[in-house]
């Protein structure tokens, strides 16, 4: 299998309809810096238009990636062929740096739950969720990676929600998404380590790290995070990227904003953050 691309050891941004022009106006200073873009490929599977004039602008600058959230690989039913074709002609016309795609389940026959739903961690689901990441590669003709969910309740099951993610990739021959605000989401709200995350996850299969902010909603009397992707990365989820980091090394890095989106110069200075951490842990490793 064709692995992925090579996205730059640096940070990139969430693609949004309303910073297309900032990102234009960015490449000269980001010349060297090593900037990229990840866009949800859903949303640009049309055949013309401004939405992909822009973007077919942006990738002349910039590597992309595109990160998936429709194809509800950890269902019971395989990939919808009609999503799977539309998802290659983009991927056909953009040669992206990465493709990926999440560890959930969206998807019954027709009805479509608009959710990434964390399918059970039990061996059954294991075989499935690796049937279905096998079956997309094959369609795509590449490795995609695959992103750990966040948990809201405790699901049951016969073996752990980080072995279902790590198990399922490697029968598949899938790389890993790791995605540090979900791990820190799922302790949170169903107990458990990150730490166990952080040791269970081997840093040679992850091609990408997401970093994201949550958001607190009180569930009568206890305090739930919501992986919103609506608020600036919090200091423990920092802590987190720099603890695996300095474990595994640099790795491609996306700053994830969804909701509440702010200017594109605040995202950037995450960004900046992400690529300060990664400079400081690549000399210590230099020079250590």
């Amino acid at each position: 299998m064709k692995p992925t691309g090579t996205l730059p050891l640096r940070a990139g941004l969430g693609l949004k309809p309303e910073h297309y022009q900032n990102a234009l106006d960015a490449a000269e200073k980001a010349a060297g810096g090593g900037l990229w873009f990840e866009v949800h490929p859903e949303n640009y599977m049309i055949d013309g238009g401004p939405r992909l004039a822009w973007l077919d602008a942006i990738a002349e600058r910039y590597p992309l990636s595109l990160h998936g959230v429709g194809l509800s690989l950890g269902g019971p039913e395989k990939p919808d062929e009609a999503h799977l074709a539309r998802l290659k002609k983009l991927v056909d016309r953009y040669n992206p740096a990465s493709v990926s795609e999440h560890v959930a389940w969206s998807r019954l026959g027709s009805t479509y739950f608009a959710d990434l739903l964390p399918p059970p961690p039990t061996r059954q689901t294991l075989q499935t969720l690796g049937d279905h990441i096998a079956r997309t590669q094959d369609y795509l003709g590449r490795q995609i990676l695959v992103e750990n969910p966040a948990l809201y309740l405790s699901l049951q099951g016969d073996i752990s929600m980080v072995q279902l993610y790590v198990e399922a990739a490697q029968m598949a021959g899938a790389g890993l998404l790791f995605d540090l605000n979900n791990i820190y989401v799922c302790a949170h709200n169903v107990g458990g380590s990150t730490q166990d995350w952080l040791e269970a996850v081997p840093a040679d299969q992850v091609g990408e790290i997401h970093l994201a902010g949550y958001t607190a909603q009180d569930r009568e009397g206890d305090e739930v995070l919501i992986d919103s992707h609506g608020a600036p990365i919090s200091g423990a989820v920092w802590a987190l990227y720099e603890s695996f980091i300095t474990d595994a090394g640099p790795k491609p890095t996306l700053i994830e904003r969804d909701e509440n989106i702010p200017p594109f110069d605040e995202l950037m200075k995450e960004a900046g953050q992400a690529n300060t951490i990664m400079d400081s842990v690549a000399r210590d490793r230099q020079y250590g």
